[in-house]
């Protein structure tokens, strides 16, 4: 099945786009989070899904300009009763993380507001999905803590290098870097990161 197709957009609307590869036009349904990241003329990669009808075996391919947004929306559909076409309403009305903070938090308000969701919808979205949407929010806050962690350990490191051969003793240089590193966090850089260490007094 396709992953994803590279093309150049030779249509584009709210809800479908043409994409042209190598002289075929594939037409893909899309959400307004998708369309938003389209211009027509440009060339793009759009991740897809094939979603064939069990009733008729109609196809209708669907595309997503990230793999987020269609991992969220494989996610929607795995639910009871929650078809393509709701899904796409969905991502259509709300920006991913949006959708993820109502299920989570349990906003039966914000997702009944969608088109196409009513209460019994809702309810089973956030009954359905919402260990699963807490469980991929924790792993995301725990890679970005890892994450942060690894640059102030860089940034320490590479600072209190660069004060030692400048001659500051190891020992006073790790820990001015180290209040200064405190007092504003791993967002300046090196150069400010030494600078305020020297104005310590070091």
């Amino acid at each position: 099945m396709y992953a994803y197709i590279t093309g150049k957009i030779v249509h584009r609307a709210p809800a479908v786009v043409v994409v042209d590869n190598h002289g075929i036009g594939y037409e893909l349904r899309i959400s307004l989070q998708t369309y938003s990241q389209l211009q027509e003329g440009e060339t793009c990669r759009l991740f897809t899904y094939m979603h064939i009808n069990s009733n008729d075996l109609s196809q209708t391919l669907y595309g997503f300009a990230s793999e987020d947004e269609k991992s969220l929306f494989l996610l929607l559909i795995s639910v009871s009763g929650v078809g393509a076409g709701i899904a796409l309403n969905i991502l259509s009305s709300l920006s991913a993380q949006e959708i993820r903070e109502a299920i989570a938090r349990e906003d039966l308000r914000t997702l009944q507001n969608i088109k196409g969701i009513g209460s019994k919808t809702a309810q089973r979205l956030i009954l359905e999905l919402k260990d699963k949407v807490r469980k991929e929010e924790a792993i995301a806050m725990a890679e970005k803590t890892t994450f942060a962690t690894a640059i102030h350990s860089q940034l320490h490191a590479e600072a209190v290098a660069a004060l030692t051969i400048m001659g500051v003793p190891k020992p006073a240089a790790e820990k001015s870097i180290a209040a200064v590193l405190k007092k504003h966090g791993s967002d300046l850089s090196l150069e400010e990161l030494i600078r305020q260490a020297l104005k310590t007094g070091v």
